[in-house]
């Protein structure tokens, strides 16, 4: 389509402008916000308990059945496994940019069942997890009380009951996990004398414990078929799990023929406490009960420490007396100001752009085409940004400053053409404009493809460096695209709008403004022409 269709429909042309501004202000709202791209490789994590178990144990008894089963799964770069004492082990599967982590999550589950026959029966009955994590931390909550009473055990259990699960619905939290946590937990502390004197061993206090805690269904009371007809059919409810410390110490653990019974009570002191105490979490100097939240990939950081801001605000509404929160990590701080002064940076580097037009062109008819083109190809690129799945952050913002000097010279191209046919050809704007696009559009067309040439390659590169440079490439890629499409379409029909025939002599302060730069420019092609002569 030729240029001069543009031209001869101003309205037209200034339609397709108009759609690509709110195009790009649409995909403003939706642009995920983050200080870099997504460069992270997606992770898988198992988690498996050995209770009792060292770190040797654990490592060849849970971690090695494991890590045998995980070759073959797809686009797995490496795995690694920590064991530690307390019978905890934590196995970090890590997969290529750009893998389905749905898809590796099953992968992974499902070879992690098949080495469930290898694993202790304890680890299978204690569960293992596979779930998706995420390295980006993006805020910690401190939770902490002024009341005595409410130490660690009970924050770490009012979190997990009352908060948690909140946080973890909100959108963009890929995760949350209590650090620190101390769960509630009946503890049987075993007198080793008194079992060694009734000759009892701890598997046997754990069979009877296990037997005797847990849920027994009992069935129905007139359920058919019956001999008799009833009208009611009634559930038998029957106490389930045991909830008091006296409950536990009443269990029997053995009883003889003569009627006596060996009681919990006598082998072991049963208390109610935290589960494990090899880890506690300290903020100031005084215990708390942390929560990591972590982002989930693609999500705004930004929206989702406001929406995990607002969610505390209102759980905190019925917190216990005393119980209050603090966020002392949030990694959207520094992402906010960082983000704040490119933003600022670009907005000064087009005011810079648009003084030195108006300073060489010097007619402000000819800088408004160049000014209102530079803003049109910005906006526009938001939108290719969104469909491409990027982000708003300080490599696609630089990109951004960066192009503001290229977008402006295929719009400074056209309006210089149609100055120098007014000028010089006497002819009018419109005529001017028709002349002036036969000679550049090829040109225009050729500067898009040159600098085309010059950032897509980047695009194409593999592993993290390539994810890294990949979005600030293919941003400066499409603005420069999208500076040729206007620079064809609304930098003509501007031109035959606003620019007039005969601006009249310059000013003083323009007259010598050109002398002094006539001057230096000669005397620099003179310089450089001596020194090519002798190079």
């Amino acid at each position: 389509m030729s240029s001069h269709f543009f031209i001869d429909r101003p309205i037209f042309s200034s339609v397709l402008s108009i759609i690509i501004v709110v195009l790009g202000l649409v995909s403003l709202q939706k642009l995920p916000v983050a200080q870099f791209p997504q460069i992270t490789p997606p992770m898988i994590q198992i988690e498996a308990d050995y209770p009792g178990a060292s770190a040797e144990v654990v490592a060849e008894s849970v971690a090695r059945p494991i890590e045998i089963q995980l070759p073959g799964i797809d686009n797995l770069l490496y795995y690694e496994s920590t064991s530690t004492d307390d019978g905890h082990m934590t196995m970090k599967l890590t997969f290529e940019i750009g893998t389905d982590i749905d898809i590796a999550q099953v992968q992974t589950q499902n070879r992690q069942r098949l080495a469930e026959p290898q694993l202790p029966d304890e680890v299978i009955r204690q569960g293992i997890t596979v779930k998706k994590t995420s390295p980006d931390l993006l805020a910690v909550i401190a939770l902490s009380s002024t009341d005595p009473q409410h130490d660690t055990v009970f924050l770490s259990n009012y979190t997990l009951l009352r908060i948690l699960d909140n946080v973890k619905r909100l959108p963009g939290v890929g995760d949350a996990v209590v650090f620190g946590g101390q769960n509630y937990s009946m503890r049987l502390v075993l007198d080793p004398v008194r079992m060694a004197q009734l000759n009892l061993t701890p598997t046997e206090i754990a069979n009877v414990v296990r037997e005797q805690n847990r849920d027994f269904p009992a069935g129905r009371i007139g359920r058919e078929p019956t001999s008799e007809k009833t009208e009611l059919t009634i559930p038998v409810i029957t106490r389930g799990r045991m909830s008091e410390v006296k409950e536990f110490e009443d269990m029997i653990v053995r009883a003889y023929p003569d009627g006596s019974m060996v009681r919990l009570r006598d082998v072991a002191r049963v208390e109610l406490g935290a589960q494990s105490y090899d880890l506690q979490g300290r903020w100031n100097g005084k215990p708390n009960t942390f929560i990591l939240t972590f982002l989930s990939p693609g999500a705004n950081a930004l929206d989702t420490v406001k929406r995990v801001k607002e969610e505390m605000e209102n759980l905190a509404r019925s917190f216990p007396a005393g119980v209050s929160y603090d966020i002392p990590y949030d990694t959207t701080q520094f992402i906010e100001v960082s983000i704040k002064e490119v933003v600022k940076t670009l907005g000064e580097a087009l005011l810079l752009v648009i003084l030195v037009v108006f300073v060489f062109l010097q007619s402000w008819r000819a800088t408004l085409i160049p000014a209102l083109a530079a803003p049109i190809s910005l906006i526009g690129t938001l939108a290719g940004m969104d469909a491409l799945g990027f982000s708003i952050n300080t490599l696609t913002l630089f990109g951004m400053v960066l192009a503001i000097g290229i977008v402006v010279d295929d719009a400074i191209v056209v309006v210089e053409n149609v100055e120098r046919h007014i000028t010089q050809g006497g002819l009018s704007p419109r005529d001017a404009a028709k002349k002036a696009m036969d000679e550049v559009t090829g040109p225009v067309i050729a500067i898009v493809l040159v600098l085309a040439a010059v950032f897509l390659p980047v695009g194409f590169l593999g592993g993290i460096t390539g994810q890294l440079y990949k979005q600030f490439a293919i941003t400066i890629a499409l603005s420069v695209a999208i500076s040729g499409f206007v620079a064809l379409t609304l930098s003509p029909a501007l031109c035959a709008l606003i620019l007039k025939p005969g601006h009249g002599n310059p000013n003083r302060f323009w007259q010598l403004f050109n002398r002094t730069f006539g001057w230096l420019e000669s005397r620099y092609v003179g310089t450089v022409g001596v020194v090519l002569k002798r190079a």
